[in-house]
């Protein structure tokens, strides 16, 4: 499709330029629209009101059953050839064509509800001289537009000023990188004095020369110039689409990219028209039976030939040719009237149905009650109706991590302080009571200021923290002051504290409530409300977090004089700085850790050390010397800290949990249960994704090994992906086994098969964003797929929304398996487009996920309801759909060609023509839909308690090659029973009253008559699963053929249209006769009777993974529905480290005195009179982005 578009483009001369750099010259629309660059309109539609007709009808006609069936259609229009009448072709045809365009109609229109609603949002845009309120589609390359606390990012822009001191903006980056952590962004001085004022902005004539479009999120290279001079612009100073502006009154930005340009848009993937294995195997296999037709028609067509020859002259007396028509011209005509003849052997009925099935299957989705999140009123909906049967073949699951096994959400949960854990609950036996909804929880009403939404339930820390314990006061007092936090009180105790991790905000929220109040900051200052008591303390210095340090300090003057460094780290850090003093504490609070990590909790641990005030004037100068200092200022500085930050007193740990989302362990546990392989693939960083590998259960304390792979050279990862493979399997060859094979329609696509290789023992793979785009390079991936497939778990960090997409990529490509894609924002777009199937998850991170997905719901845990039932019922009831569609459809054309023998091919049809035409559609067409949609081997409860039922689809073993030659074996013997039977029943044979039966008419009654009979008994061995329906349509359908054939073989009919009906009176005279009855029954046995015996041996010798779970579905009662899952407490070796989504630079942000001013100045005080902040001047910033920083090993 997409080739045939570029196609007519080159004819047209509109082929699109490759853009080589972006140049744009500020508020000049004219020069900018010089260069066609994209405006800010998305499409992501397929079809106008004018291409609708023409492009669906093409694509349809693609399909190579559709091409067939038209094909059919002009050759029954052709009189010497046609043997049926062209309606039996032309009305399926207009039938499957108009449901299948007006279903494509619909898919178009929402797709175009979704482009309208984000085109038509509307945004402030400076236009001669003046905001004018403009739709985002008319935003244009090189325009200024405002924005405003809480809008989402129109375009990809150049950040011109804000109403922030240093020119700064907070953006929240979860659309692009799935993190809800605010990240800080600055625009130049030059720009940034420009304020608001809109005579200026509007004066502001920069021009601007870039890097072009591309979907690197994490790197932006240009220039500005303005005034004759030239600025570096860099990824800081750019806001892209799709982030949102929080706590920043307004900016004013400069369009460089606009719609399709931007590089949230070219990170989404291309929309891939999505078929399913079978619909792949299905197109191979019409092909197969095209050529199979071809050459029973050319057996026929001989034979026809032959008999011309030898047998035909004697007819000519009473059977004239026509003038022209001789032997070979004969067999040339029989050869089409054979073709449509044979015709149904693939009738257009059965994509009918294919749809149908689907459509129904996708409608137990969107009503499965067990799948509706009331919390949020949100169903899942099956989006794409076609991939339904596809969910029961998955073998690979490509998860997000944030917001889709996370809640996003950090909680304090647990604490230890002065050798003592609070936060879990006890009973009178001192065992451990599970927490639940209706848990009693602490109550704050003695703190005006508690968060209202903190939730806490070990009563006793409150009791300790109001009794005055000394310990406890300085634990949270520690909380209350070292942070990086801002605090936001828009009315008189309402307050809201900005934290740039989840994770602080946590900690600063639980000294909040529990009395010790972070109220306010200025650069020299923090004001706590100490248990009601308003306390200033002097800000002398913030030791900053890095990730080789690990920790962070902050040094304050109480206001009675005391000197005091407070610092909270990873717990391997801080216990190296301790006091000796402390060792038995550090022995009690170990323990503690260990059982939080063992909850699968991140831990800190609190330390403090008070400090002498002659010392601290010493420091504060070495302080300044080595901040100034022009070579080795970071070694200095370093030493500085190291030198301040020992002998510390420990206090103790905490443990915060980065919420799972409901049942998510044991959803991980039953998928690879079911021989699922799931893989996380995170922008997060490496200890919080590992965290919570360990949270869920993927990443186990059993395991044998978990390898790490963070090397920055591509060599450096080749040897630790090949040292991992060979403690993994040392006895594997060095290459890897590929097997090269050819399949697809012609057999045309080259596939590469890279083998799966056993490994004893569990291992685990983590690997960071550097590293994988080393791994993903040609040399080196398929080592990454060998070593990585070899692991239980793969955990990918720190990946860019276009690396999701070429893992995903990369595994369909050399594993031939079925693959799933699961995510919730914007960054998961790609990968769930390039999956074939995608999943969106209705979460905290917008919708663009759920509306490129095929399927969504709102929690994780449904994806095994989504997969273990519907998705195993849906393949388990397609193949037995389409086994059984074959096998009658098979029987009832081979008939025919039987029968060809003796009527001296003459393209004569064995049935009656109107039971030809109701055959696929009435006859057997309801039974048959009955059993594809309410069939089930076993029940939901047993599909649960039994995951491993999940593998056979992941095998094929329900629909192969194989299968389908069964099919047409067993075709072929029923058929030959179906014709010689009746045959040699009817031969010379009379009625009771002596008159002969043994006409052409009551021989294609009787033979359509078994044939029904057969087919219908058949279909009642193959359902497993009986409904009331079910029984309507078998005994519906087997009435109604009684009925239609005495009413169309009556007088009535014949006297009406006697052309039409000639088959007058030839039910009543045969179906009264016992031996026409006799050769039903006898044909119905010869038929069944192998096919029971078959099965039955099969069951006894080689059960099936179905065959024993139906057998014991029959001795035991139903099981019960799951218990909750309680997380069993494991004994760790590891514990997280300072897991914070943390960035440099922040401490001396918040020490800043411009920081708090409405409007910069031209200089500013620093503490130790420090110049070098990244953030006061224009150079980058040292915060972390997704695949630049250097990932911490978790200790």
């Amino acid at each position: 499709m997409g080739s045939v578009v570029s196609y007519f483009g080159q004819l047209c001369g509109k082929e699109k330029k490759q853009e080589e750099e972006r140049y744009l010259r500020a508020n000049d629309r004219p020069f900018n629209l010089s260069y066609h660059y994209a405006n800010n309109a998305i499409k992501t539609s397929k079809y106008n009101i004018f291409t609708f007709l023409p492009l669906n009808l093409f694509e349809q006609l693609r399909r190579l059953a559709n091409a067939y069936f038209l094909f059919l259609f002009v050759l029954q229009l052709i009189p010497q050839v046609s043997s049926l009448s062209w309606f039996t072709t032309a009305v399926p045809l207009i039938l499957v064509l108009s449901i299948t365009a007006v279903k494509d109609a619909s898919d178009d229109i929402n797709r175009h509800k979704s482009d309208n609603h984000v085109n038509n949002r509307r945004v402030d845009i400076l236009i001669d001289g003046e905001l004018r309120n403009e739709k985002w589609m008319n935003v244009q390359v090189g325009d200024i537009i405002k924005l405003e606390n809480n809008q989402f990012v129109t375009a990809d822009l150049l950040l011109l000023s804000s109403s922030e001191p240093l020119n700064l903006v907070y953006v929240e980056t979860a659309e692009l990188d799935g993190e809800t952590n605010l990240k800080v962004k600055q625009a130049l001085t030059v720009t940034g004095d420009l304020g608001d004022n809109i005579d200026e902005l509007a004066g502001f004539n920069g021009e601007v020369r870039c890097e072009p479009p591309n979907n690197r999120l994490d790197k932006f290279k240009g220039t500005l110039t303005l005034d004759g001079q030239t600025y570096a612009l860099d990824n800081d100073k750019v806001l892209l689409r799709g982030c949102t502006l929080r706590n920043t009154g307004w900016c004013f930005g400069l369009v460089i990219f606009g719609g399709p340009d931007t590089k949230l848009m070219q990170n989404s993937g291309k929309t891939r028209f999505k078929r399913t294995s079978i619909d792949h195997l299905m197109n191979v296999l019409v092909l197969c039976i095209f050529g199979f037709l071809a050459s029973m028609c050319s057996v026929l067509a001989i034979g026809n030939a032959i008999w011309e020859v030898r047998e035909g002259s004697e007819f000519t007396a009473f059977l004239p040719r026509d003038a022209g028509v001789d032997a070979p011209l004969s067999s040339f005509l029989s050869f089409w009237s054979y073709v449509i003849v044979l015709n149904t052997v693939v009738p257009i009925s059965l994509y009918v149905s294919v749809e149908i099935i689907r459509l129904g299957n996708s409608f137990y989705i969107d009503w499965d009650r067990k799948m509706y999140y009331p919390k949020n009123d949100t169903p899942a909906q099956a989006r794409t109706t076609t991939l339904n049967e596809e969910l029961g073949q998955i073998k690979y699951i490509f998860s997000d991590k944030t917001g889709t096994l996370t809640q996003n959400i950090m909680t304090f949960n647990k604490c230890s302080i002065n050798g003592k854990t609070y936060g879990e609950l006890l009973d009178f036996s001192g065992r451990s009571v599970e927490i639940t909804e209706k848990t009693e929880r602490v109550k704050f009403h003695w703190n005006e200021l508690a968060d209202p939404k903190f939730i806490f339930h070990d009563h006793s820390l409150v009791e300790t923290v109001r009794e005055g314990n000394p310990e406890a006061h300085t634990f949270f007092r520690l909380l209350a002051l070292c942070h990086t936090v801002m605090p936001e009180e828009k009315e008189e105790g309402e307050l809201y504290y900005q934290a740039q991790s989840p994770d602080e905000g946590a900690l600063v929220t639980a000294a909040r409530n529990f009395g010790f109040v972070f109220r306010s900051r200025t650069p020299e200052t923090i004001t706590v409300m100490e248990m009601g008591r308003k306390v200033v303390y002097e800000l002398l210095a913030v030791l900053d977090f890095n990730n080789v340090r690990k920790r962070m300090s902050v040094i304050v003057r109480s206001p009675d004089g005391k000197l005091t460094l407070y610092c909270k780290g990873a717990d391997t850090i801080i216990y190296e700085r301790l006091h000796p003093s402390c060792n038995k504490l550090m022995g009690v609070t170990t323990e503690h850790l260990n059982e939080y990590a063992g909850d699968g909790l991140r831990t800190l641990v609190l330390a403090y050390k008070d400090l002498d005030e002659g010392y601290m004037d010493y420091w504060k100068i070495r302080h300044h010397e080595a901040s100034t200092a022009m070579e080795g200022r970071e070694e200095r500085l370093d030493e500085l800290y190291e030198e301040i930050e020992k002998d510390l007193l420990l206090l103790g740990a905490t443990a915060v949990e980065d919420k799972l989302q409901d049942g998510v362990p044991q959803t991980i546990e039953q998928l690879a249960k079911a021989d699922i392989k799931i893989w996380v693939l995170t922008g997060d960083k490496q200890e919080t994704a590992e965290n919570i590998g360990y949270s869920c259960n993927m990443l186990r304390e059993e395991m044998k090994e978990i390898f790490i792979v963070a090397a920055n050279t591509a060599e450096g990862v080749k040897e630790e992906l090949q040292n991992a493979r060979r403690k993994m399997c040392p006895n594997a060859a060095e290459e890897p086994s590929v097997i090269r094979a050819r399949a697809g329609l012609f057999w045309c696509q080259k596939t590469e098969t890279v083998q799966d290789e056993k490994v004893d023992g569990d291992y685990g793979l983590v690997i960071n964003g550097h590293s994988l785009a080393f791994a993903l390079e040609k040399n080196l991936q398929l080592e990454l797929l060998r070593t990585a497939c070899m692991c239980q778990t793969v955990i990918c960090c720190r990946v860019t929304p276009l690396q999701k997409a070429q893992v995903v990529q990369l595994v369909k490509k050399y594993k031939q398996a079925v693959t799933l894609a699961i995510g919730d924002g914007a960054n998961d777009v790609s990968m769930i487009k390039a999956a074939h199937i995608g999943v969106g998850i209705s979460g905290q991170e917008g919708m663009q996920a759920v509306l490129s997905s095929d399927f969504s719901f709102a929690q994780f845990r449904y994806l095994q309801r989504l997969l273990l039932v519907h998705g195993r019922w849906s393949y388990l009831r397609m193949c037995k759909f389409l086994r059984y569609f074959f096998y009658k459809n098979f029987t009832f054309t081979f008939v025919h060609f039987w029968y060809a023998f003796f009527c001296g091919f003459s393209a004569q049809t064995v049935y009656d023509e109107w039971f030809i035409t109701v055959y696929n559609l009435v006859y057997t067409a309801l039974p048959v839909l009955g059993m594809s949609l309410f069939d089930q081997d076993v029940n939901d409860r047993w599909s649960f308690q039994y995951p491993q039922l999940y593998s056979p689809g992941q095998l094929n073993l329900y629909f192969s090659k194989k299968i389908f030659v069964r099919c047409m074996m067993h075709s072929c013997y029923s058929s030959l029973i179906l014709f010689f039977i009746p045959w040699a029943a009817i031969n010379d044979t009379v009625r009771d009253d002596g008159k002969d039966i043994a006409d052409y008419q009551s021989f294609a009654l009787l033979a359509q008559t078994c044939l029904l009979f057969v087919v219908t008994i058949q279909l009642c061995l193959d359902t497993h699963y009986w409904t009331a329906v079910n029984q309507f349509f078998v005994w519906g359908s087997l009435a109604a053929y009684f009925a239609i054939s005495f009413t169309m073989y009556s007088n009535g009919m014949f006297l009406i249209f006697t052309s039409s009906f000639p088959f007058i009176g030839t039910a009543r005279n045969s179906l009264n006769q016992p031996n026409v009855w006799l050769t039903v029954f006898l044909a119905s046995l010869l038929c069944i009777l192998p096919v029971v015996a078959f099965r039955f041996l099969l069951i006894q010798l080689r059960p099936t993974i179905n065959d024993k779970v139906r057998y014991k579905v029959r001795k035991e009662a139903l099981p019960a529905a799951a218990p909750p899952y309680i997380r069993t407490r494991r004994i760790s070796t590891r514990r997280s480290g300072y897991a914070f989504s943390h960035s440099q630079g922040y401490g001396d942000l918040v020490t800043s005195r411009r920081f708090l001013l409405k409007r910069p100045l031209k200089s500013r005080p620093v503490l130790f009179a420090q110049t070098d902040s990244p953030l006061a001047q224009n150079q980058p910033q040292h915060y972390r982005t997704i695949a630049e920083e250097q990932e911490s090993q978790s200790p």
